[in-house]
């Protein structure tokens, strides 16, 4: 019995993308090259501008309250965590949303999988550092 080579001249194995000048990544080339954090995990904030602004304000406020009622203070504490988990929950569903709208067209590309990943993996690393 013969055995053959799982990659033969003109076909791509599986798990492999080509890069511009024709070589093929194996799925290990993509992970070392993506394993860690990049300017793009930097760029991108979990929330807007405007509402870390807001957020901030209202813990400013928290925080300068708690000498006159340091109850008060706690209870609104927990109430804007409370605000900014539910608010981070919402901006993953909306993405979740946005991706698998793209995705009921058809079997989505590779590289629209990949640039998926990324984020996720931005986001991923955004919660474990902060």
């Amino acid at each position: 019995m013969e055995s053959r080579p799982l990659e033969t001249e003109g076909t791509d194995r599986l798990g492999e993308e080509p890069t511009a000048d024709g070589q093929a990544l194996s799925t290990e080339d993509l992970v070392a090259a993506d394993s860690g954090h990049t300017d793009e995990d930097e760029a991108r904030t979990l929330f807007a501008d405007a509402d870390v602004d807001r957020f901030r304000e209202s813990w400013q406020g928290i925080q300068t309250a708690f000498v006159d009622d340091p109850r008060r203070a706690v209870k609104e504490a927990d109430e804007l965590v409370a605000v900014v988990i539910q608010n981070l929950a919402t901006t993953f569903a909306d993405h979740k949303k946005e991706l698998e709208s793209a995705w009921s067209q058809g079997e989505p590309a590779t590289e629209d999988l990949r640039i998926a990943l990324r984020r996720y993996r931005s986001f991923f690393n955004q919660l474990l550092s902060a």
